[in-house]
């Protein structure tokens, strides 16, 4: 999909509605209060967010309201913070706290908020060669499959899945490596038909499992915390705005107004709402009667005043 840029909009009317963007008032305006009817948003997120078709449901309303175009381009995690940092996005949406983190303390990305969270889950045949159903240990599961010379198909692409599959790899003590190892360099859901094909094992992140679960012939052998699983699978998404600052050409104004729609409470209960084959593939994260301080900033963020 292309991605097309536009001029950066400074005009007062945005401007204000970028200010109020959370705020019952601008998510109540028609589109012509806010100046910004006409204008594209570019979007560029995870494949899983795609794939699942929740951005469909999350954006009809946005746009509809606003009168915009939400130009929604899907990429790995790694790929879709690239296309950011070069100025070829407005707003993104993903799933890797240690990347997006770096991206910003380079300074590429401002008003950071948690979104929403799903979890990672061990999918592979039902005859399950490495014996890892039920497993309670994520690094247990990663280490018997590799001792058993399984296959194991993996994406490869720097996406927040892939990055946590590293973490997983990490902690089990184990390079993964050979010819029972493949790296698909593809999004979830091309990886899971290719697992499927395969009879091989992966990890998916729920949502794009649940989704396609109809379609291929893969089981979940070790949960996620969301069904009792170990922690460590837990899958939080985030939405980020493009720093103007540093990229002047990015639409600000739309992408606030943006962030403000999807961690409103219409935008969460729209994340609430959706569902796959009669199960949610996603849980809101953004309201809280405790919000966490920690979203705004990255992880291990400590100001002078802690160290004095």
């Amino acid at each position: 999909m292309p991605i097309q840029r536009r001029k950066f909009l400074a005009t007062a009317g945005t401007a204000a509605a970028a200010g109020l963007a959370g705020c019952s008032s601008v998510l109540g305006s028609d589109s012509g209060d806010t100046g910004v009817a006409g204008e594209t948003l570019t979007l560029t997120t995870t494949t899983s967010t795609y794939d699942t078709g929740l951005l469909d449901a999350l954006n009809r309303p946005f746009q509809k309201r606003y009168g915009v175009t939400v130009d929604a381009v899907a990429q790995g995690t790694g790929a879709a913070l690239e296309t950011a940092r070069n100025g070829d996005s407005d707003v993104v949406m993903v799933h890797a706290r240690s990347l997006e983190d770096e991206f910003m303390r380079q300074g590429y990305g401002v008003n950071r908020r948690d979104l929403m969270f799903n979890d990672f889950v061990v999918v592979g045949p039902e005859s399950d060669p490495a014996g890892v159903a039920g497993s309670d240990s994520a690094t247990g599961a990663f280490a018997a499959i590799a001792e058993s010379g399984s296959t194991f198909v993996s994406r490869g692409d720097n996406s927040g899945t892939h990055t946590k599959e590293k973490v997983v790899w990490e902690e089990a003590g184990v390079e993964p490596g050979g010819n029972w190892y493949r790296e698909a360099g593809a999004g979830m859901g091309d990886v899971l038909n290719q697992a499927s094909e395969s009879r091989a094992y992966t990890l998916a992140d729920r949502g794009t499992f649940l989704s396609m679960q109809t379609r291929i012939d893969l089981s979940i052998l070790v949960q996620g915390p969301i069904e009792g699983g170990p922690e460590l699978l837990s899958n939080p998404y985030g939405i980020i705005a493009v720093n103007p600052a540093v990229h002047e050409n990015v639409n600000y104004d739309l992408a606030m107004a943006y962030i403000g729609y999807v961690t409103s409470p219409e935008g969460q209960e729209v994340i609430d709402d959706y569902t796959a084959n009669g199960q949610q593939l996603f849980f809101p994260r953004a309201l809280s009667e405790d919000p966490d301080f920690q979203q705004y900033v990255p992880e291990g963020w400590r100001s002078e005043a802690d160290d004095s």
